[in-house]
Protein backbone atom coordinates (compact mmCIF):
# COMPACT_ATOMS: atom_id res chain seq x y z
CA UNK A 1 0.00 0.00 0.00
CA UNK A 2 1.07 3.32 -0.80
CA UNK A 3 1.09 6.51 1.10
CA UNK A 4 0.60 10.27 0.33
CA UNK A 5 -0.17 13.82 2.23
CA UNK A 6 -3.74 14.82 1.77
CA UNK A 7 -3.47 18.17 0.28
CA UNK A 8 -2.24 20.57 2.77
CA UNK A 9 -2.77 18.58 5.99
CA UNK A 10 -0.88 16.34 7.93
CA UNK A 11 -3.09 13.77 7.30
CA UNK A 12 -0.92 11.08 5.57
CA UNK A 13 -3.46 8.55 4.08
CA UNK A 14 -3.40 5.14 2.17
CA UNK A 15 -3.90 5.62 -1.50
CA UNK A 16 -7.42 3.70 -1.27
CA UNK A 17 -9.83 4.95 1.42
CA UNK A 18 -12.58 2.42 2.23
CA UNK A 19 -16.46 4.25 1.94
CA UNK A 20 -19.01 2.64 4.02
CA UNK A 21 -22.28 3.85 3.08
CA UNK A 22 -23.61 0.49 3.25
CA UNK A 23 -22.68 -0.71 6.29
CA UNK A 24 -25.53 -1.19 8.65
CA UNK A 25 -27.57 -0.99 5.53
CA UNK A 26 -26.76 -3.15 3.00
CA UNK A 27 -24.53 -4.51 4.74
CA UNK A 28 -25.38 -6.13 8.32
CA UNK A 29 -22.52 -4.94 11.01
CA UNK A 30 -20.43 -8.23 11.23
CA UNK A 31 -19.50 -8.65 7.43
CA UNK A 32 -19.23 -4.84 7.64
CA UNK A 33 -16.56 -5.34 10.50
CA UNK A 34 -15.28 -8.29 8.36
CA UNK A 35 -14.48 -5.96 5.86
CA UNK A 36 -12.78 -3.32 7.49
CA UNK A 37 -10.56 -5.61 9.14
CA UNK A 38 -9.29 -6.71 6.11
CA UNK A 39 -8.88 -3.41 4.76
CA UNK A 40 -6.67 -2.44 7.88
CA UNK A 41 -5.05 -5.99 7.39
CA UNK A 42 -4.11 -4.36 3.40
CA UNK A 43 -2.69 -1.56 4.85
CA UNK A 44 -6.03 1.01 4.88
CA UNK A 45 -6.11 3.83 7.01
CA UNK A 46 -8.77 5.82 5.71
CA UNK A 47 -12.12 5.32 5.94
CA UNK A 48 -15.12 7.65 4.79
CA UNK A 49 -18.56 7.83 6.37
CA UNK A 50 -21.05 10.25 6.39
CA UNK A 51 -24.03 11.30 9.36
CA UNK A 52 -26.79 10.22 7.02
CA UNK A 53 -25.70 6.69 6.08
CA UNK A 54 -26.32 4.19 6.10
CA UNK A 55 -28.03 3.67 2.19
CA UNK A 56 -30.90 3.24 1.95
CA UNK A 57 -31.63 6.53 3.88
CA UNK A 58 -34.32 5.88 6.43
CA UNK A 59 -34.93 7.03 9.92
CA UNK A 60 -33.75 4.00 11.28
CA UNK A 61 -30.64 3.38 8.90
CA UNK A 62 -29.36 7.22 10.30
CA UNK A 63 -26.26 7.25 11.65
CA UNK A 64 -25.70 3.10 11.57
CA UNK A 65 -22.46 3.54 9.10
CA UNK A 66 -20.98 5.75 11.66
CA UNK A 67 -22.11 3.09 14.77
CA UNK A 68 -20.91 0.39 12.82
CA UNK A 69 -17.12 1.73 12.62
CA UNK A 70 -17.40 2.98 16.09
CA UNK A 71 -17.45 -0.16 17.20
CA UNK A 72 -15.02 -1.66 15.34
CA UNK A 73 -12.69 1.37 16.48
CA UNK A 74 -12.56 -0.36 19.66
CA UNK A 75 -10.20 -2.49 18.51
CA UNK A 76 -7.66 -0.32 16.64
CA UNK A 77 -5.56 1.93 17.96
CA UNK A 78 -6.96 5.32 17.25
CA UNK A 79 -3.98 7.07 15.82
CA UNK A 80 -3.83 4.40 13.34
CA UNK A 81 -6.61 5.04 11.88
CA UNK A 82 -8.04 8.48 9.57
CA UNK A 83 -11.39 8.94 9.97
CA UNK A 84 -13.63 11.15 7.59
CA UNK A 85 -17.19 11.71 8.03
CA UNK A 86 -19.77 14.53 6.42
CA UNK A 87 -21.95 16.86 7.61
CA UNK A 88 -25.48 16.57 6.00
CA UNK A 89 -25.88 19.63 3.49
CA UNK A 90 -29.38 22.13 3.32
CA UNK A 91 -32.60 20.65 3.27
CA UNK A 92 -35.20 23.19 2.86
CA UNK A 93 -37.15 22.18 -0.61
CA UNK A 94 -36.54 19.23 -2.05
CA UNK A 95 -34.06 17.32 0.05
CA UNK A 96 -36.61 17.18 2.70
CA UNK A 97 -38.49 14.63 0.74
CA UNK A 98 -36.00 11.80 1.49
CA UNK A 99 -34.21 13.31 4.61
CA UNK A 100 -36.79 15.28 6.48
CA UNK A 101 -35.75 13.12 9.98
CA UNK A 102 -32.19 15.07 10.42
CA UNK A 103 -32.90 18.08 11.82
CA UNK A 104 -36.40 18.30 11.53
CA UNK A 105 -35.93 18.99 7.55
CA UNK A 106 -34.23 22.08 8.11
CA UNK A 107 -30.52 21.03 8.13
CA UNK A 108 -28.35 23.80 6.66
CA UNK A 109 -24.86 24.44 6.85
CA UNK A 110 -24.38 26.96 9.80
CA UNK A 111 -23.06 27.32 13.18
CA UNK A 112 -26.51 25.50 15.18
CA UNK A 113 -26.17 22.58 12.45
CA UNK A 114 -22.57 22.07 12.71
CA UNK A 115 -22.05 21.82 16.54
CA UNK A 116 -25.54 19.11 16.59
CA UNK A 117 -23.67 17.37 13.70
CA UNK A 118 -20.46 17.42 14.73
CA UNK A 119 -21.48 15.81 18.60
CA UNK A 120 -24.00 13.10 17.51
CA UNK A 121 -20.97 11.92 14.81
CA UNK A 122 -18.37 11.51 17.84
CA UNK A 123 -21.12 10.14 20.01
CA UNK A 124 -22.18 7.59 17.19
CA UNK A 125 -17.72 6.76 16.14
CA UNK A 126 -17.20 6.40 19.76
CA UNK A 127 -14.17 9.15 19.42
CA UNK A 128 -13.22 12.96 21.01
CA UNK A 129 -12.43 13.78 17.77
CA UNK A 130 -12.73 13.40 13.43
CA UNK A 131 -9.29 13.56 11.21
CA UNK A 132 -11.30 15.00 8.25
CA UNK A 133 -15.03 17.03 8.78
CA UNK A 134 -16.84 17.28 5.46
CA UNK A 135 -19.69 19.05 4.07
CA UNK A 136 -21.93 16.50 2.09
CA UNK A 137 -23.32 18.84 -0.42
CA UNK A 138 -22.80 23.13 -0.89
CA UNK A 139 -25.37 25.36 0.93
CA UNK A 140 -25.47 29.27 -1.18
CA UNK A 141 -27.92 30.68 1.50
CA UNK A 142 -25.45 30.35 4.30
CA UNK A 143 -22.21 32.28 3.67
CA UNK A 144 -19.48 30.78 3.31
CA UNK A 145 -17.28 33.16 5.71
CA UNK A 146 -19.91 31.37 8.12
CA UNK A 147 -19.12 27.85 7.38
CA UNK A 148 -15.36 28.12 7.56
CA UNK A 149 -15.81 29.90 10.71
CA UNK A 150 -17.66 27.34 11.89
CA UNK A 151 -15.04 24.85 10.56
CA UNK A 152 -12.44 26.90 12.81
CA UNK A 153 -14.61 26.70 16.17
CA UNK A 154 -14.10 22.85 15.51
CA UNK A 155 -10.86 22.94 15.17
CA UNK A 156 -10.23 25.21 17.85
CA UNK A 157 -12.26 22.77 20.81
CA UNK A 158 -10.67 19.97 19.20
CA UNK A 159 -13.29 18.27 17.66
CA UNK A 160 -11.92 17.88 14.28
CA UNK A 161 -8.65 18.23 12.62
CA UNK A 162 -9.30 19.08 9.09
CA UNK A 163 -11.79 20.75 6.53
CA UNK A 164 -13.21 19.39 3.58
CA UNK A 165 -15.67 19.09 0.97
CA UNK A 166 -18.04 16.78 -0.76
CA UNK A 167 -20.13 17.21 -4.45
CA UNK A 168 -18.83 20.94 -5.13
CA UNK A 169 -18.26 23.18 -7.88
CA UNK A 170 -14.96 24.73 -9.19
CA UNK A 171 -16.52 28.08 -8.15
CA UNK A 172 -17.30 26.81 -4.97
CA UNK A 173 -14.11 25.55 -4.18
CA UNK A 174 -12.35 28.46 -5.78
CA UNK A 175 -14.70 30.79 -3.76
CA UNK A 176 -13.86 28.94 -0.38
CA UNK A 177 -10.05 28.82 -0.81
CA UNK A 178 -9.94 32.59 -1.80
CA UNK A 179 -11.76 33.36 1.48
CA UNK A 180 -10.05 31.30 3.48
CA UNK A 181 -6.89 32.96 2.12
CA UNK A 182 -7.89 36.44 2.63
CA UNK A 183 -9.42 35.77 6.29
CA UNK A 184 -7.03 33.17 7.98
CA UNK A 185 -10.22 30.82 8.13
CA UNK A 186 -9.01 27.14 7.76
CA UNK A 187 -8.17 26.40 4.53
CA UNK A 188 -10.39 22.99 2.92
CA UNK A 189 -7.75 20.43 2.10
CA UNK A 190 -10.13 17.85 0.11
CA UNK A 191 -12.29 17.21 -2.15
CA UNK A 192 -14.78 14.61 -2.35
CA UNK A 193 -17.04 14.36 -5.77
CA UNK A 194 -18.13 11.22 -8.37
CA UNK A 195 -15.33 10.83 -10.88
CA UNK A 196 -15.47 7.41 -13.42
CA UNK A 197 -15.38 6.67 -16.73
CA UNK A 198 -18.60 7.68 -17.28
CA UNK A 199 -19.13 11.07 -15.63
CA UNK A 200 -15.66 12.48 -15.97
CA UNK A 201 -16.88 16.38 -14.98
CA UNK A 202 -14.14 16.55 -12.59
CA UNK A 203 -11.65 16.82 -15.92
CA UNK A 204 -13.53 19.96 -17.36
CA UNK A 205 -12.41 22.58 -14.42
CA UNK A 206 -12.13 21.15 -11.65
CA UNK A 207 -8.96 19.27 -11.85
CA UNK A 208 -7.18 22.35 -12.78
CA UNK A 209 -8.50 24.31 -9.40
CA UNK A 210 -7.33 20.81 -7.23
CA UNK A 211 -3.93 20.81 -8.79
CA UNK A 212 -2.91 24.43 -8.65
CA UNK A 213 -4.80 24.60 -5.19
CA UNK A 214 -3.23 21.36 -3.88
CA UNK A 215 -6.60 20.13 -2.79
CA UNK A 216 -6.83 16.57 -2.66
CA UNK A 217 -8.99 14.84 -4.82
CA UNK A 218 -11.16 11.76 -3.32
CA UNK A 219 -13.04 10.31 -6.33
CA UNK A 220 -16.35 8.34 -5.28
CA UNK A 221 -18.47 5.51 -7.08
CA UNK A 222 -15.05 5.51 -8.91
CA UNK A 223 -16.67 2.20 -10.95
CA UNK A 224 -20.30 3.53 -11.30
CA UNK A 225 -21.72 1.63 -8.10
CA UNK A 226 -20.69 -1.33 -10.36
CA UNK A 227 -21.56 -0.77 -13.66
CA UNK A 228 -17.68 -0.75 -14.67
CA UNK A 229 -17.66 -4.13 -13.31
CA UNK A 230 -19.49 -5.36 -16.47
CA UNK A 231 -21.81 -7.18 -14.34
CA UNK A 232 -24.87 -4.95 -15.56
CA UNK A 233 -24.13 -5.47 -19.51
CA UNK A 234 -27.28 -5.74 -21.95
CA UNK A 235 -29.27 -4.18 -19.37
CA UNK A 236 -29.04 -7.62 -16.87
CA UNK A 237 -30.01 -6.55 -12.95
CA UNK A 238 -28.47 -9.56 -10.80
CA UNK A 239 -30.07 -10.74 -8.24
CA UNK A 240 -28.99 -8.74 -4.71
CA UNK A 241 -27.15 -6.28 -6.67
CA UNK A 242 -27.22 -2.64 -6.02
CA UNK A 243 -29.39 -1.73 -9.16
CA UNK A 244 -31.95 -4.80 -7.90
CA UNK A 245 -31.86 -3.18 -4.43
CA UNK A 246 -31.28 0.04 -4.74
CA UNK A 247 -33.44 1.20 -8.38
CA UNK A 248 -33.14 5.10 -7.60
CA UNK A 249 -29.32 4.22 -7.67
CA UNK A 250 -29.46 4.32 -11.42
CA UNK A 251 -29.56 7.80 -12.53
CA UNK A 252 -27.50 8.98 -9.64
CA UNK A 253 -24.17 6.24 -11.37
CA UNK A 254 -24.33 7.81 -14.85
CA UNK A 255 -25.83 11.18 -14.55
CA UNK A 256 -27.54 13.61 -12.37
CA UNK A 257 -30.39 12.11 -10.86
CA UNK A 258 -34.22 13.66 -12.02
CA UNK A 259 -36.47 15.24 -9.69
CA UNK A 260 -38.27 12.72 -7.92
CA UNK A 261 -41.51 11.03 -9.23
CA UNK A 262 -40.78 13.08 -12.32
CA UNK A 263 -42.85 11.10 -15.36
CA UNK A 264 -40.69 10.53 -18.76
CA UNK A 265 -41.93 9.72 -21.76
CA UNK A 266 -41.60 5.99 -22.80
CA UNK A 267 -40.38 4.39 -25.95
CA UNK A 268 -42.16 1.66 -27.40
CA UNK A 269 -41.35 -1.92 -27.81
CA UNK A 270 -41.82 -3.91 -31.08
CA UNK A 271 -45.37 -4.55 -30.58
CA UNK A 272 -46.06 -0.49 -30.29
CA UNK A 273 -46.61 -0.82 -26.51
CA UNK A 274 -44.96 1.58 -24.13
CA UNK A 275 -42.22 -0.35 -23.09
CA UNK A 276 -41.89 -0.28 -19.15
CA UNK A 277 -45.41 1.18 -18.33
CA UNK A 278 -47.79 -0.58 -16.28
CA UNK A 279 -50.56 1.98 -16.87
CA UNK A 280 -50.95 5.85 -18.40
CA UNK A 281 -49.72 8.07 -16.06
CA UNK A 282 -47.91 5.33 -13.58
CA UNK A 283 -44.30 6.39 -13.13
CA UNK A 284 -41.64 3.82 -14.50
CA UNK A 285 -39.91 3.01 -11.24
CA UNK A 286 -43.36 1.09 -10.30
CA UNK A 287 -42.27 -1.89 -12.01
CA UNK A 288 -38.99 -4.16 -11.59
CA UNK A 289 -39.14 -4.80 -15.31
CA UNK A 290 -39.51 -1.22 -16.74
CA UNK A 291 -36.47 -0.05 -13.69
CA UNK A 292 -34.42 -2.82 -15.33
CA UNK A 293 -35.19 -1.52 -18.86
CA UNK A 294 -34.57 1.84 -17.72
CA UNK A 295 -31.17 1.32 -16.78
CA UNK A 296 -30.14 -0.41 -19.86
CA UNK A 297 -31.44 2.66 -21.30
CA UNK A 298 -29.21 5.14 -19.38
CA UNK A 299 -25.96 2.91 -19.50
CA UNK A 300 -26.52 3.16 -23.59
CA UNK A 301 -27.14 6.96 -23.53
CA UNK A 302 -23.98 7.22 -21.07
CA UNK A 303 -21.83 5.76 -23.25
CA UNK A 304 -23.37 7.27 -26.55
CA UNK A 305 -22.66 10.69 -24.85
CA UNK A 306 -19.12 9.84 -24.14
CA UNK A 307 -18.14 8.25 -27.49
CA UNK A 308 -19.64 11.56 -29.10
CA UNK A 309 -17.73 13.94 -26.92
CA UNK A 310 -14.48 11.72 -27.72
CA UNK A 311 -15.46 11.93 -31.21
CA UNK A 312 -15.92 15.21 -31.57
CA UNK A 313 -12.67 16.43 -29.61
CA UNK A 314 -10.70 14.25 -31.56
CA UNK A 315 -12.27 16.32 -34.73
CA UNK A 316 -11.55 19.25 -33.01
CA UNK A 317 -7.58 18.18 -32.53
CA UNK A 318 -7.22 17.11 -36.30
CA UNK A 319 -8.64 20.81 -37.11
CA UNK A 320 -6.41 22.30 -35.19
CA UNK A 321 -3.34 20.42 -36.63
CA UNK A 322 -4.45 21.08 -39.97
CA UNK A 323 -4.85 24.37 -39.19
CA UNK A 324 -1.30 24.60 -37.47
CA UNK A 325 0.31 22.75 -40.41
CA UNK A 326 -1.39 24.75 -43.62
CA UNK A 327 -0.28 27.86 -41.50
CA UNK A 328 3.42 26.86 -41.41
CA UNK A 329 3.62 25.93 -45.22
CA UNK A 330 2.68 30.16 -45.64
CA UNK A 331 -0.93 29.83 -45.46
CA UNK A 332 -1.96 33.05 -43.82
CA UNK A 333 -3.25 32.17 -39.89
CA UNK A 334 -6.45 32.28 -39.38
CA UNK A 335 -7.93 30.22 -43.25
CA UNK A 336 -8.30 26.58 -43.78
CA UNK A 337 -7.41 24.78 -46.94
CA UNK A 338 -10.28 22.23 -48.24
CA UNK A 339 -10.47 20.53 -51.29
CA UNK A 340 -13.05 22.03 -53.82
CA UNK A 341 -15.61 19.93 -56.23
CA UNK A 342 -12.87 20.28 -58.94
CA UNK A 343 -9.76 19.25 -57.10
CA UNK A 344 -8.73 22.93 -56.74
CA UNK A 345 -7.40 24.19 -53.26
CA UNK A 346 -9.38 27.12 -51.72
CA UNK A 347 -8.90 29.06 -48.47
CA UNK A 348 -11.79 29.22 -45.99
CA UNK A 349 -11.58 32.44 -43.53
CA UNK A 350 -12.22 31.58 -39.99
Amino acid sequence: MQYRRLGRSGLFVSDICLGTMNFGGQLEAAPSHRLLDQAFEAGINFYDTAEMYAVPTTPESFGRSEEVIGDWLKTKPRDQVIVATKITGPLAGPGAEFLGWIRGGLAALDWHHFAAAIDGSLKRLGTDYIDLYQTHWPDRDVPMEAQLEAFERLIAAGKIRYAGVSNETPWGLTRLIALAEQSGLPRVVSLQNVYHFLKRVYDDGMAEVCEREDVAMLAFSPIAMGVLSGKYSGGAIPEGSRFATLPAAHPRALRPAARPGRRRPLRRDRTGRRAGSVGDGDRLDAEPAGRRRRAARLLDAATARDDHRERRTDALRRRARRHRSGAGRGQEPGTLRRAAPDGRRIETDQ
